[in-house]
């Protein structure tokens, strides 16, 4: 394992830890301008989220009305009533996107698999990144303010569905994550910065529960007054 990988992920608790669990699940509050382009009305009531460590899979609850769940894999989403009820599935969702950009509107399907599979890259990170198939180096460092960000390059592997296939992680002198750089294939392709800060230690491992994604620049400048999305995560706990 890449060195600078192997110390973000200790700083973060250890692969031991991460392996011990098999669930994720917490309570997250959404934001940020994207929504509104995609003709979306998100508003700000907590939402329960889970997702699986080991396997991408994901849920959100209640989406869309109370009682309805979103659940999300590569190669299916659906909206779930309380009694079991499918509301609505599609099979290989990513080919929903095709012809997207930042302006096209969403079905809740769409939003359902843009939820879950950038909920589960977000909060699996950095541990996702020594699973195998992923091709890592690290790159020029990021200076934000008067701290230096090392930084890694990941090309991700074809069977996980991520926001695009190569992205970047950026680690304080901590080693803990607090950027993260893609461009949102299924969107247009745009660029984004997203910052995660305030981390909470749970069960001996560290998660930020602040995301705050932005449109990011040519220079990798994030467009602060372009805040495309936010995520306040709290109470997690892991199963």
């Amino acid at each position: 394992m890449l060195p600078l990988l192997a110390s973000a992920i200790e700083a973060h608790g250890g692969l031991g830890r991460w392996n011990a669990h098999r669930r994720l699940t917490g309570t997250m509050v959404t934001g940020g301008d994207l929504w509104a382009l995609k003709g979306i009305d998100q508003d700000q009531a907590p939402r329960t989220i889970g997702i699986e460590l080991h396997r991408e899979r994901a849920s959100v609850e209640p989406f869309g009305k109370s009682g309805q769940r979103a659940t999300f894999n590569p190669g299916r989403v659906a909206i779930i009533a309380a009694d079991g009820r499918i509301v609505a599935m599609r099979n290989n969702p990513r080919a929903a996107f095709a012809r997207h950009d930042m302006r096209t509107h969403w079905d809740p399907l769409h939003r359902a698999y843009f939820e879950g599979c950038a909920l589960w890259t977000s909060m699996t990170t950095p541990f996702l990144l020594a699973t195998d198939g992923f091709e890592i180096r690290e790159i020029e460092p990021w200076q934000e303010g008067t701290e230096v960000w090392r930084g890694l390059r990941a090309r991700f592997p074809a069977e996980i569905a991520s926001h695009s296939l190569e992205q970047d992680f950026y680690f304080g002198p901590d080693m803990l994550i607090r950027r993260h750089d893609y461009r949102v294939e299924i969107a247009g392709n745009f660029p984004a910065a997203h910052y995660a800060s305030e981390p909470v230690t749970v069960a001996g491992l560290t998660l930020p529960t602040r995301r705050r994604i932005y449109l990011r620049d040519a220079d990798l400048m994030p467009l602060r007054e372009e805040l495309m999305v936010s995520v306040d995560l709290s109470e997690l706990r892991f199963d």
